[in-house]
């Protein structure tokens, strides 16, 4: 065993060592490779942004209610007064006046233009109070000031802004028909509110002509009251309501578009790592064809065929790795962090959110160019290994 080992050291090492000289067709693996690792992290992490964005809005102690049966807010109706019976349930939290600390709000779409654009795109409208700043205290003011109740007024979340053209403080934007001012912006920790319009609820439904909430957002005496206020809202038979906590919500809003980028991710990097393992195998057979006095000497004074084997399948590992190495370092620099907004297919709404390459996605990357090079080094090392000894000599 020992003696394999140390055959298998010196024949990669002098096959390592021999790189140099033929860099022009090992590159042709390294740069491959890292196209197929670059494209595949680079699109994993786009989901995983946007799935970041949408698990992140909300708090467990807090609960979004909708009109049972309701996907979401923009196809749930609530009425006033049932808005004010499910505000009235038990295990809503009170605020320091001792009103529950519950708002509700109206979903709508507008449409704006995004930065260098001019194609409208929907923007999302949320209709809400001013308790909404108790309700959520991670929203805070970052510009102007909050909108006055009973005006056209609007704040704006910071990633919409960044996304979306004439969207700063002073600017005007068209809802139902009107134009209303935008005096502030927001931020509420890079969630999905942030690519929200804010408004007062009461001026938006008397502008669309539609005096209905979408939902009712509560904050919880506990996250642990969850399950008792689900159950006291479903069995009063004076509504028919559903409740969520609100991370489950928001995350559930993601899974059509992951579910799509994760698929095309993969089919994408499917198809150029075939055509990587064609190029590795070209390659790796080339050396090989180069080699064959080479092997067949080692062969000659000794050597075993697995020292050989294990030395070409070598080979193309290191070199798949570093391909792999540098598709994730591309991948990383490039997109790491890039604000984008994309169209969330279950809202038809413009969702902003940073791309994230996490550690997870670059080990992904990296093990599928190890993959790709083991496969594109197995042919050709078994064609070396199976060199006859005499012909090999010969053909020197």
């Amino acid at each position: 065993m020992a003696s394999t080992l140390q055959q298998i050291g010196a024949v990669t090492m002098m096959n390592v060592r021999n790189v140099p000289a033929r860099l022009g067709t090992s590159m042709v693996i390294v740069v491959g490779i890292a196209g197929v690792v670059g494209v595949l992290v680079a699109l994993l992490s786009m989901a995983r942004g946007f799935e970041a964005t949408l698990a992140s809005t909300g708090r467990p102690d807090r609960a979004i209610v909708l009109r049972g049966g309701s996907n979401d807010e923009l196809s749930s109706v609530i009425f006033r007064n049932q808005a004010t019976l499910v505000e009235q349930t038990p295990g809503i939290k009170l605020g320091a006046d001792g009103q529950p600390l519950a708002v509700a709000e109206k979903y709508i779409l507008t449409t704006a233009t995004r930065a260098g654009s001019t194609e409208p795109n929907n923007l999302v409208v949320r209709g809400t109070e001013l308790r909404v700043l108790q309700v959520r205290p991670e929203v805070k003011i970052i510009a102007g000031r909050m909108f006055t109740p009973g005006l056209k007024e609007a704040i704006v979340g910071r990633q919409a802004q960044g996304q979306f053209a004439h969207l700063d403080v002073g600017d005007k934007i068209a809802i139902r028909g009107g134009d209303w001012t935008i005096v502030g912006a927001f931020s509420s920790g890079g969630d999905v509110h942030e690519s929200e319009l804010w408004c007062d609820a009461e001026t938006l439904m008397s502008a669309a002509k539609s005096p209905v909430f979408g939902s009712i957002t509560a904050q919880l005496d506990s996250a642990q009251g969850f399950t008792a206020f689900k159950d006291a809202l479903t069995t009063n038979p004076q509504l028919t309501m559903q409740a969520q906590r609100e991370p489950e919500y928001y995350a559930s809003r993601s899974q059509a578009l992951n579910t799509l980028v994760t698929v095309l991710g993969y089919t994408v990097s499917v198809i150029m790592a075939i055509g990587a393992v064609f190029g590795a195998l070209n390659t790796m057979y080339a050396a090989v064809s180069s080699r064959t006095v080479e092997i067949g000497t080692l062969r000659a004074i000794g050597f075993g065929s697995l020292p050989v084997v294990v030395s070409v399948m070598l080979e193309a590992l290191i070199l798949a790795l570093a391909g792999g190495l540098l598709g994730a370092a591309v991948a990383y620099i490039l997109f790491n962090g890039h604000s984008v907004s994309t169209l969330n297919m279950q809202t038809f709404s413009q969702v902003a959110f940073d791309f994230r390459v996490t550690p997870d996605l670059l080990w992904k990357g990296i093990l599928w160019a190890c993959i790709i090079g083991a496969i594109g080094g197995l042919f050709p090392a078994i064609r070396a290994s199976r060199l006859p000894i005499v012909d090999a000599l010969r053909s020197g």
